[in-house]
């Protein structure tokens, strides 16, 4: 039996000793596995993954993001869509024929805004027909008919304008009606009929020397105009301002109080009457400014340049609904 046990101890000090030689390898294996991970090529490799995959997962973000954003603005623009039909429905437009006067009632600012989504509708069909006939080398009697429609059509919104403006004045001036970059160059409830002719000059050559005259004559004269109008809607705001500076605190209890300050609130009231007089001139000077560019250029030159108004305000109009449906980190 000593034999045995001694036998036996002998063998389990070599397994043991073969399993340790064993783990001694794999250590030095995997030691040397992690020396071989540590190079620094491999290091950087390993942070350039990860900063692709990190550049990689915030771009599919921002992705995410604006497609979000587009789907909500199309959201928004349907909800409008939809309430501008609700209003006609509910009779509260300006009516497309008759006498539009007596059409205003209920809110105003709704029911311009539903006429002038109307007229821009039918506005982008005409001018659509006139690009047609303009790339199709149309005869002039053709054409001098569309470009006819299509100047008979920019009345009608400074017909609607001119009635909107007795219902809220303010809503016309502020452009509320129209997108934000078409109202960085508002001027008066509408655009300005020298910065107009400007661009069309460089867009229509080549011109005679007698339309370059006519044009420049008339782009002087809209400029005067302009400079009278801006100087008396300044004056018309420091009156305004004097006016209600001047009135009583408020109107207490004593009846010599109340009538002061009443007094001064209508004075302030009639002042405010004018700028519905401002906007109508402004808008005589840009239907006038269209009726003589009409008349000074050819039919095909006024056709293009209709396209080129045209253009110019649709690319603001493009340009507001790109900067609204921008990606915001």
């Amino acid at each position: 039996m000593a034999d045995v046990s001694q036998g036996t101890d002998t063998s389990t000090d070599v397994d043991t000793e073969e399993k340790n030689q064993r783990f001694d390898m794999v250590l030095s294996t995997g030691n040397s596995s992690d020396r071989s991970k540590d190079k620094p090529g491999d290091q950087k490799t390993l942070r350039r993954l990860a900063q692709n995959r990190e550049a990689a997962r915030k771009s599919r973000l921002r992705k995410k993001a604006y497609v979000q954003q587009l789907e909500s603005s199309r959201l928004k623009l349907t909800q409008l869509e939809q309430e501008l039909q609700r209003a006609r429905q509910q009779g509260i437009f300006i009516s497309s024929s008759g006498d539009h006067t007596h059409s205003m009632s209920g809110n105003g600012a709704l029911a311009f805004d539903a006429e002038y989504s109307r007229w821009l509708e039918e506005h982008n069909k005409q001018i659509n027909e006139l690009r047609a006939a303009v790339n199709s080398h149309a005869g002039d009697t053709e054409l001098r008919t569309i470009v006819d429609n299509v100047t008979t059509h920019y009345d009608d919104i400074f017909r609607l304008k001119g009635t909107a403006a007795k219902a809220d004045v303010f809503h016309i001036l502020s452009g509320m009606w129209k997108t934000p970059a078409e109202r960085c160059f508002l001027w008066i409830g509408g655009f300005r009929s020298s910065e107009l002719l400007k661009l069309l000059v460089n867009q229509l050559e080549p011109l005679t020397e007698q339309q370059l005259l006519a044009i420049y004559n008339l782009q002087q004269s809209s400029q005067q105009a302009e400079d009278a109008l801006s100087q008396g809607m300044e004056a018309l705001q420091q009156s305004l301002a004097e006016t209600l500076a001047s009135a009583s605190p408020s109107p207490s209890g004593n009846s010599g109080n109340v009538a002061n300050y009443m007094g001064q609130m209508a004075m302030a009231m009639g002042k405010l009457g004018t700028l519905e007089g401002f906007l109508r001139q402004a808008d005589n000077l840009r239907q006038q400014t269209l009726q003589q560019m009409h008349k000074i250029l050819t039919t095909r030159q006024s056709a293009r340049a209709l396209l080129t108004i045209h253009d110019y305000f649709s690319r603001l109009r493009a340009l507001s609904s790109l900067w609204l449906a921008r990606p915001r980190e």
